[in-house]
């Protein structure tokens, strides 16, 4: 598995060249309570000069291990691009397509992940207690959880756990 996606523009054909294979997932360096990769940047991709640009198009996958949104549970969502395309202005040399591909994967995540949204999704199961705290105890929901507490802040102590 390579570490990097690089160009080496004497070596491209003028009719361009596809490129094939895998990036090692640690160029993501995602801090620890963001969404992890569980595997490698899949990559198939079709890399041609016109001058001084590089057109580089194709397809770029990457799994991730998000959280879901509503039901606090993690689950494994894939990122495909069907139809990459980009430009890179170029002189002499070698062109890194590294960061690109891993900006463009980045952009792409999910605003509001959720588990519905999986590749192998499953129902949200939101706790009813927790959907009680505006209800009228007569449509059928459980009563909202009890504080131990007067103090309104005090459900914000429950959070310790997703502390770093």
């Amino acid at each position: 598995m390579k570490s990097s996606l690089v160009i080496e523009l004497i070596h491209l054909p003028e009719e361009g060249k596809s490129f094939e294979g895998q990036i090692d997932p640690a160029i993501y360096n995602l801090p620890k309570h963001d969404a992890q990769p569980v595997g490698p940047l899949h990559y198939e991709l079709h890399a041609q000069r016109f001058e001084d640009e590089l057109l580089v198009r194709g397809f770029i996958s990457s799994a991730f291990k998000f959280r879901c949104n509503r039901d606090n549970q993690e689950f494994i969502q894939t990122i495909s691009l069907d139809e990459f395309g980009q430009s890179f202005e170029i002189e002499e040399g070698n062109v890194d397509l590294t960061e690109a591909l891993r900006e463009e994967v980045l952009m792409n995540f999910p605003s509001y992940p959720r588990c519905d949204e999986a590749d192998e999704p499953h129902v949200c199961e939101i706790e009813e207690q927790y959907l009680a705290v505006d209800k009228d105890p007569d449509d059928g929901v459980d009563e909202a959880p009890e504080s131990n507490s007067d103090d309104q802040w005090a459900a914000l102590d429950d959070f310790k756990k997703f502390k770093d």
